[in-house]
């Protein structure tokens, strides 16, 4: 009888909007209209880890933007197709054509070949997405070493047309032939302006065989005096990919020669991004994404997230600490994904503070409207927010206000909550079980004796009890239920 009760409560349905999904596009540098290629359908690539170890906090931000992408979009009634890659071969130390391979570096490390080091930490950064909300089944995620042929191909399709030159160290893509070079993120008037203040120093680094500072490896050479632990054979001799060109491979591969929406973090665009670009717009005589979106850094107490620095954070420090792996992705989505974020751990404390209660006030929430859910203006502009570019912190904002609006209804607040879960991801719909930091059975005992307290009317020694409790760093609130204790963040 549901078709009934729809027709009978037609208002029973969540909120729906035919407002435009926008994003600030790194190409053109302005806020556009999202319009797909095709009607319906988006396809996404986002560039994925480098799996020579655990991926710290920082590295967490930049899947957690893609979720957020294609949430709204899939919100919005788009079917999106995702690839994120793993880098299991080719990334140097260096971050560009220089140093040791970082997979060799990790293999080293712990006595391992370089594919299982990929598959320990390819397994482990997919655990630490689910964790923090991400659907990572709806994603597929090549590995660079299982393209090699397609990156061989691509590489002989550029030397055809002329724009590659040999050095001694490999393969090399001549950057001044391809006049759209450093398009996007304005990188061609940064380079410019580099060459004249600095005589044509390279902002990648020293290679004296180079034509140009900016031009880049597309296949290097195996060192002639040993033997690397992954490296096939091609037509310019033994070696392995450079970084670059898997994702410019993968993407023609997967999802064809030119996509919607390519995502990453900021620090991809002045070199690997427009790498991405040169590579495949001269292979493919197309553009290769239409929308380019980038996330900004996370530091650690206003410092750069670095191992040498030992500030590196992961996800399974924060779950030792007791705090929800969630309350990381409510940290991440109190600021905008092009704003720079600071982590401490009195933020996260915080954090998980504020996830606590918004989960209890959501079960407060759906049992007062029993499950049903009614739109409002509140819940239509959560939705419109979320499609103006992400505009998290303000959607955020506008479910506390909801939660405390008296003029709203119990199903219209519960509506305005399942208008916005979709895309933060927040577990709102149904809050889990464990909803943050353990709290100690001493304090929980000194919470028990309040409730027996409050029970017999001892209101003096339930208020000592309080104090006592929230002097050991804990709150204290009443709730119908009895005495709810929370950590204080710090």
């Amino acid at each position: 009888m549901s078709w009934l009760k729809k027709l009978l409560n037609p208002e029973s349905k969540p909120t729906t909007s035919s407002a435009p999904v926008f994003f600030t596009n790194t190409l053109t540098g302005k806020k556009e209209i999202f319009s797909p290629l095709k009607a319906g359908q988006v396809r996404m690539y986002s560039c994925g880890p480098t799996v020579y170890s655990k991926q710290h906090i920082g590295n967490l931000k930049a899947p957690l933007f893609a979720d957020l992408v294609a949430r709204v979009l899939d919100a919005a009634g788009y079917r999106v197709r995702r690839v994120m890659n793993i880098t299991d071969v080719g990334h140097l130390v260096s971050n560009a054509d220089e140093g040791e391979d970082k997979m060799e570096v990790g293999a080293k490390r712990e006595g391992k070949s370089a594919k299982e080091i990929a598959e320990r930490y390819a397994v482990a950064f997919m655990e630490d997405c689910q964790k923090i909300g991400m659907d990572v089944f709806a994603i597929s995620y090549p590995r660079a070493t299982e393209y090699v042929k397609e990156q061989i191909e691509m590489i002989q399709v550029l030397e055809s047309k002329g724009f590659t030159y040999s050095t001694k160290d490999g393969i090399y893509f001549d950057t001044s032939k391809f006049n759209g070079y450093g398009k996007l993120g304005g990188v061609a008037d940064m380079m410019r302006k580099e060459a004249a203040l600095a005589g044509l120093s390279s902002r990648i680094g020293e290679n004296k065989d180079k034509r140009h500072p900016a031009d880049f490896a597309l296949w290097k050479f195996s060192p002639a005096d040993g033997k690397r632990l992954q490296e096939w054979t091609s037509p310019w001799g033994k070696g392995f990919p450079g970084w670059h060109i898997e994702c410019s491979a993968m993407i023609k591969a997967l999802l064809g020669p030119e996509i919607d929406i390519h995502t990453g973090g900021m620090d991809h665009i002045p070199v690997h991004h427009n790498n991405e670009i040169a590579q495949s717009e001269v292979a493919n005589n197309k553009p290769l994404a239409r929308y380019w979106l980038h996330e900004a850094f996370v530091n650690i107490e206003s410092e750069k997230i670095s191992k040498s620095l030992g500030n590196d954070i992961y996800l399974s420090d924060i779950e030792e600490r007791g705090y929800h792996p969630l309350a990381l992705r409510y940290f991440f989505l109190q600021a905008h994904y092009r704003s720079p974020m600071n982590f401490t751990w009195e933020a996260l404390g915080a954090a998980n503070e504020a996830l606590t209660r918004l989960w209890k006030l959501s079960k407060e929430a759906k049992e007062a409207a029993k499950g049903r859910a009614l739109p409002s203006d509140t819940s239509r502009k959560v939705i419109a927010h979320l499609r103006d570019d992400l505009a998290t912190p303000q959607a955020l904002a506008l479910v506390w206000e909801a939660l405390k609006d008296e003029d709203l209804d119990a199903p219209q607040v519960w509506g305005v909550l399942v208008a916005a879960e979709p895309v933060l991801g927040l577990s709102l719909m149904n809050p889990p079980s464990r909803t943050g930091l353990a709290i100690p059975e001493e304090i929980q005992a000194l919470a028990r004796e309040r409730d027996t307290a409050r029970q017999n009317k001892d209101f003096a020694h339930s208020d000592e009890l309080r104090i006592h409790i929230e002097e050991r760093g804990y709150r204290v609130e009443d709730t119908e239920n009895g005495t709810v204790v929370t950590k204080r963040p710090g």
